[in-house]
């Protein structure tokens, strides 16, 4: 069965919501905007993670977009600093030739 939860929207916050997915400059954030608004005109995450939207996620993906959306509107759809897979080697600097004695 698919994961279904209610998103209510006010208006304002679908005029905010559909602003941003017909007019921000970044893709990912016109992504999440539309993702809200269809999981708030009814459809299910599920519906929306998988045929929805510009590729597919998961619905779980989708269900955190809407959750930081809800607590801290449209700033909690943006990818915060620092956030992402971190690096599993980083050069210390320098250039390796000096620290061989090249």
């Amino acid at each position: 069965m698919p994961k279904r939860i209610e998103v209510t929207v006010t208006e304002a916050q679908a005029h905010e919501l559909r602003q941003m997915r017909d007019q921000h400059p970044k893709g990912y954030l016109r992504e999440r905007a539309a993702a809200i608004l269809k999981v708030a005109a009814g459809q299910t995450l599920t519906q929306v993670g998988q045929h929805g939207l510009y590729k597919r996620h998961e619905p779980e993906t989708v269900h955190g977009w809407i959750k930081r959306y809800l607590q801290q509107g449209l700033a909690g759809l943006q990818v915060k600093p620092g956030s992402g897979r971190k690096p599993k080697f980083s050069p210390s600097g320098g250039d390796s030739s000096a620290a061989r004695g090249e």
